[in-house]
């Protein structure tokens, strides 16, 4: 056997391999929608910012029902789902052109969003199972480095197909779409199925004892809907931000978390779950007050790119879980946490949307109060998570106990 075809059978059956290789699939399709998303519901649809509510909060629906998860995976395995979550994914994206309507970007919005929050519900169950905790937060880093190196080629790859040669956007959602469904499928034959070492619980599963990730959870989905239904709408409608704009807005953010994401994932491991979440909320915190005062497009800009690089550490909040979780509780709780964090996702774009009709800056100082709290649920999270210590309610309850 030569050394090339070593390294190939030692890829195959490396798991994290097949963990950042669907992560970059995953996202060169949703980056690719993303990219062109604003300026063609603009410019195609010509939607305004209670449309753009709208279409987002549609977006999310998929991911509010992301627990009926649970249920294929009573019928296939949940690598089996990831990989069909990808298909979906690439036929909603390349749609997307062909239906240059309200009710179309609705209807293929739903479709690419479905196999979006499938993959990522599987994805995130499978990386607990299978990586081992203290490797967790360099591990997800590395994850999130491949998410980035998906995200930075579909960007390049549009900036400089739509500067070269000009195509049009039914072109350029159609070729994104299929390179998705080609490389979800070659993927699925190329590696063989791995399990992780505790047989999952089947079923969905909702403990009292889990409460601070489910908070945590579902405010990191409130705020972030704000970011991703209006962070970029505020550039192309205020700012007047084209598609060569945004594209490269992305490639610069993208192109610093291929190097960040893993340093990220390390300063995890390095300062502990509690301090990584304040600091994280913090940053937010920052960025939303910037959106709602700045008149300056290289400011807005700068913002733009500070909260695509750091969102990369609310993956402290998944190795806080995986810390207080009972193992054979990833699985199922993988789909509950996406449907609390996509609770408040459902109906904020769209309320937030008619918000922005009267004032675009309540919205992002909307954002920054939500930002607040999850920061003092943060100050919650105990320096050394684990079952029976999940909270410093517990810490202290433990503290004060008598000497047996």
């Amino acid at each position: 056997m030569t050394a090339v075809s070593s390294r190939i059978a030692a890829l195959r059956q490396n798991p994290v391999a097949l963990l950042m290789v669907m992560a970059a699939i995953n996202y060169v399709g949703f980056a690719s929608w993303s990219a062109l998303l604003n300026n063609f519901a603009k410019e195609s649809v010509a939607f305004s910012g209670r449309d753009m509510g709208l279409l987002q909060s549609i977006r999310e629906i998929p991911g509010f029902l992301a627990f009926t998860a649970a249920a294929w995976i009573l019928i296939m395995r949940e690598q089996t789902l990831a990989y069909a979550s990808l298909v979906v994914l690439g036929v909603g994206v390349a749609l997307t052109g062909y239906f240059p309507t309200i009710i179309g970007l609705w209807m293929t919005t739903f479709i690419m969003s479905v196999g979006f929050h499938y993959y990522e519900t599987m994805a995130q169950s499978l990386t607990l199972q299978i990586v081992p905790k203290a490797q967790a937060p360099r591990v997800l880093g590395r994850i999130g480095s491949a998410q980035a190196i998906g995200q930075l080629s579909a960007f390049g790859v549009i900036m400089l197909a739509w500067t070269l040669f000009n195509p049009s956007y039914e072109t350029l959602f159609l070729v994104s779409g299929l390179v998705v469904v080609c490389a979800g499928i070659a993927t699925a034959l190329f590696f063989p199925r791995f399990n992780g070492p505790v047989v999952q619980r089947k079923g969905l599963v909702l403990r009292q004892r889990y409460w601070l990730y489910y908070a945590l959870t579902f405010m990191v989905g409130a705020r972030r809907q704000i970011f991703m239904a209006f962070g970029g709408f505020l550039l192309v409608e205020k700012f007047g931000f084209g598609v060569s704009k945004m594209a490269l807005l992305l490639l610069i953010t993208y192109a610093i978390n291929t190097i960040a994401a893993p340093r990220l994932g390390g300063a995890i491991a390095r300062f502990g779950e509690r301090r990584t979440v304040m600091f994280e909320n913090i940053t937010l915190i920052i960025v939303f007050l910037g959106y709602a005062v700045t008149d300056n497009p290289v400011l807005a800009a700068f913002f733009f790119i500070t909260d695509g690089v750091f969102f990369t550490l609310t993956i402290a909040q998944r190795t806080y879980f995986q810390k207080i979780a009972d193992p054979a509780d990833i699985a199922p709780t993988a789909g509950v946490a996406f449907t609390i964090n996509h609770i408040a996702a459902v109906f904020i774009p769209a309320v937030f949307g008619f918000i922005w009709l009267w004032n675009p800056s309540a919205v992002f100082a909307i954002g920054c109060g939500i930002a607040s709290v999850s920061l003092l649920l943060a100050f919650l999270i105990p320096d050394d998570p684990s079952p029976g210590n999940e909270t410093t309610f517990e810490a202290r309850g433990n503290a004060v106990q008598p000497a047996q």
